[in-house]
């Protein structure tokens, strides 16, 4: 459960008004000298807070800070249950497939303010600054094989999309399978790891990590990635976003995104269509995981029914249906 503190924080941001504090104690279930401690911790975490004799309390001013209280604000009373916010954690991913592996439901939330061992695709790393992206991930129980695990990805890139649409009004694209762009730069990565049952071949549980690079400024990159990534506020002209707003967007998003599995398919295929600008590009692709000691190249045609990359590659006339590996895009990330 929320402490205090937090739970004061999401009636603060959430109200427009004064809250005095004995409407604050009856609401949370605590004493007055409870509700004077919380407003005393949230001043010293950088939280303005106006009090008036009479009338009570008004937030004046909040950081960019990605607390439960923060988050909560946004999200329905009863949905904070099942989040967990942490200051620092190796691997979000990490954490939340130990929470799937003591029994966690469907729907648990794991973020951070920062990682110290982010995880990419191919055995790469995931650069999470503190306080500057949101690191989040979102456990999944679906009732599907593992051959589905790359259209779940899909699934999570376009509430990805979706979420930055809703929360700050901007556009992003998709570069398949799960790259994140604005502006044809990395915004955010996606890293879907399973748990199968040996017997079945069912997936028991499926964690999704999303890391997403809200204000972090051009010198907080490593120089390899000057050519590949950028942030939400780069590309804004160095504005600065709250980022608890978007990790609320992106957890509505994840939700109807686990509560419409398998059956809106169709809704997710087109709205993937739409953002992915993959097609139509000359490509380079590893078509397994694994790597190619060398890329096939040729040219992207279209999205597939089950949200495989139709290409037609070099020195063929033979259409190919990628559903896995990765693909480089001619004009992004440095490929030429």
């Amino acid at each position: 459960m929320p402490s205090v503190k937090d739970r004061f924080l999401s009636m603060l941001i959430s109200s427009d008004d004064y809250i005095s504090g004995e409407s604050a104690s009856k609401l949370l279930g605590v004493s007055r000298a409870a509700v004077n401690s919380a407003v005393m911790a949230l001043r010293n975490d950088g939280y303005g807070i106006d009090s008036v004799t009479n009338r009570g309390y008004l937030l004046t001013s909040r950081p960019d800070r990605l607390g439960a209280g923060d988050i909560g604000a946004f999200l329905p009373a009863d949905r904070t249950s099942l989040l967990t916010v942490l200051p620092v954690i190796d691997s979000t991913n990490n954490y939340c497939k130990d929470l799937a592996r003591q029994g966690a439901p469907e729907g648990t939330v794991v973020i951070s303010d920062a990682q110290t061992g982010g995880k990419g695709r191919r055995g790469r790393g995931f650069a999470s600054p503190k306080g500057m992206g949101i690191y989040l991930s979102y456990l999944m129980r679906p009732v599907t094989g593992i051959e589905n695990i790359s259209e779940i990805t899909c699934w999570a890139a376009v509430a990805v999309c979706e979420a930055i649409k809703d929360c700050y009004g901007l556009d992003s694209q998709i570069k398949w399978v799960n790259d994140v762009l604005m502006n044809r730069m990395k915004i955010c990565g996606i890293l879907t790891e399973a748990s199968v049952e040996a017997e079945s071949g069912r997936i028991d549980s499926l964690v999704i990590g999303i890391g997403i690079n809200v204000n972090e400024k051009r010198s907080d990159f490593p120089s390899e990635l000057d050519s590949v990534a950028t942030s939400i506020s780069i590309e804004n002209g160095g504005a600065v976003f709250m980022r608890s707003e978007l990790a609320a967007a992106l957890i509505k998003r994840l939700d109807a995104l686990a509560s419409g599995w398998p059956a809106d398919h169709g809704n997710y295929l087109e709205s993937y269509r739409k953002y992915c600008i993959t097609p139509g590009n000359a490509i380079a692709a590893f078509t397994t995981m694994a790597g190619d000691s060398e890329p096939k190249t040729g040219k992207a045609l279209s999205i597939g029914d089950d949200f495989s990359l139709n290409v037609i590659f070099d020195g063929t006339d033979k259409e190919t249906s990628l559903k896995s590996g990765e693909v480089s895009v001619r004009g992004l990330y440095g490929y030429t």
